[in-house]
Formats: C-alpha cells, structure tokens, sequence
C-alpha cells in the first residue's frame, strides 16, 4: 500500500469507468426520514463530506435527494450511493428498483448502485440486471454489499463486469483483513459501514491511547484507521457537531505503530448483520 496525502476532497478511482468515490461519506442507516435526515446531510454538504450513502430500505431516499437539491451545490459535486433492498431481487424487479430510487432521489442517475444483500438463488440473475444498469447509463458504478469472500468468487466467476466496491461492516474491531486483500487482489474498492462501532468500544484503552497521543477523539482515530487502509469510511450521525468531529480527520496521520496497535484489536465484533453463513 503506498502512503498518501489525504483531505476532504480526496477521491479513490473505481474500477471499469474510472469513477472518483470520494474516500469520505455520510451514512444515514437508521436515520428516521423526514427533517432529521434532510439536517443531516445538509449538515455534512457543509461541512465538505461529498458523498451520501443511502438505501431504499431506510425508507429516507426522498429525504437525500431533498438536502441535496436545498444545499445548491452541483450535482456532479455530490456522490450518491443507495442499494437494492432483498425482496427487489430478480432481474426485472432490480430494473424496476433501481428506476424507482432515481426517482425517489430526484436524481437522473446513480452514483454507486449496490446489491444490499446476496441473497440466495436470485443474485446472479439480479448481478446481470446491474450489468444493465450500468451499460444503460442509470449508475456510473455497480457493486455489492455484505458480500464475504465466498459470494464474491461466485460473482467474479459468472459476472461479465466485476463489482467496483463491496460495502461492509469495518472496524479495527472488525477487521475483516482477508477479505481486504482479496477486494484489493481484484480491484474492488472496500467500503466501511459501522466505523464507529456504534459507539460500543470508545473507551477501549489502545483506542483511547492513540486518541490521546495525537490529541483526537476515538471516533477520528477509527475513521482515520479506514482511511490510512484505503478503505472509504461513512459514519454515521445525526448531530451537526459529530458529522464535523468525523470530518475532521485530515490534520494528523497514524504511525506504523498505531496502526499495529489498531490493526490488533480485531475481535470480530459486530454491531450489524453477520453475512458469513448467507446461503
């Protein structure tokens, strides 16, 4: 891995049409629709976050593409990721879920379209819809979330376009090495939901160690950790406060030693689904 120089604006390049992912994002899982999502991602636009990460099962589409139009900003400024929810798998029924999120959205094409889930029996024929969908225009990237490495070969080995990320959960807590390097060995850009552990290990002693060392809160430190592993975290908040806090990760880096120290904290704890045994 080569070091670089990151800022808010820094982007990693997707594979197939070389599309720039910001290596910064704001999730909005669980975020109720309505005002608090639309205050959210207002919040983040202003404070430099580029790209948004959404789903149709938050129920909270509408409410994205809302902010995004309020906030003035472009357009293309702003990378919008949503995913295709499991009972919308099939080919025609992707074709149809990925129309209805742009429509929701108010948006005229998808930025990153992700499978949410592998689910069994129906993936392959979904995976030759989001070839469509990228062929046709509708996203500018196509991938897969929660997908383990077992479900990732079966799709390399059928699929005529590779996904460009695969989206799961990531934390020093979590980290998921393996599966890592074989996203890397195949250029699929690994993306981090969960980066903060829902908040459950903030008090851990290596993490409030390294905190203290560079004079930042845990919560920079796991979202700094994703970034120096090239890994595109999207925490999430609702708070303006914290959606700036985990922003402000681009002012200090973490050393050979404090990647150590974090790397070792693995305990494979999760705070979300567990795909490892998905049919």
């Amino acid at each position: 891995m080569v070091a670089r120089t990151w800022n808010i604006a820094s982007t990693v390049t997707l594979r197939g049409g070389g599309v720039p992912m910001p290596i910064l994002g704001l999730g909005v899982w669980q975020t109720p629709p309505g005002a608090e999502t639309r205050n959210a991602v207002l919040a983040a636009l202003r404070a430099g976050y580029r790209l948004v990460d959404t789903a149709r099962a938050y129920r909270n589409e509408e409410d994205v593409g809302a902010a995004i139009r309020e906030s003035g900003l472009p357009r293309e400024e702003v990378f919008v990721t949503t995913k295709l929810w499991n009972s919308d798998h099939g080919y025609d029924s992707t074709l149809r879920a990925c129309d209805e999120s742009i429509r929701r959205l108010g948006v005229d094409r998808l930025d990153l379209y992700l499978v949410h889930w592998p689910v069994e029996g129906l993936r392959h024929e979904t995976w030759r819809a989001m070839e469509k969908i990228l062929a046709d225009g509708k996203a500018r990237a196509v991938g897969v979330s929660n997908y383990t490495i077992r479900h990732l070969d079966e799709l390399l080995a059928r699929a005529k376009v590779a996904p460009a990320v695969n989206q799961v959960e990531f934390s020093p807590f979590l980290y998921q090495r393996a599966l890592l390097d074989h996203c890397r060995r195949h250029g699929i850009q690994l993306e981090a939901y969960g980066p903060l552990v829902r908040a459950h290990r903030m008090d851990d002693p290596t993490l409030q160690r390294v905190a203290g060392k560079h004079g930042r809160t845990p919560a920079q430190v796991l979202v700094r950790w994703c970034i120096e592993h090239e890994v595109v975290p999207i925490p999430k908040s609702v708070h303006e406060e914290r959606i700036r806090e985990n922003a402000d990760v681009f002012g200090f880096t973490l050393d050979a030693e404090d990647l150590a120290a974090l790397d070792a904290l693995d305990e494979g704890y999760r705070t979300s689904w567990d795909p490892t045994n998905a049919p």
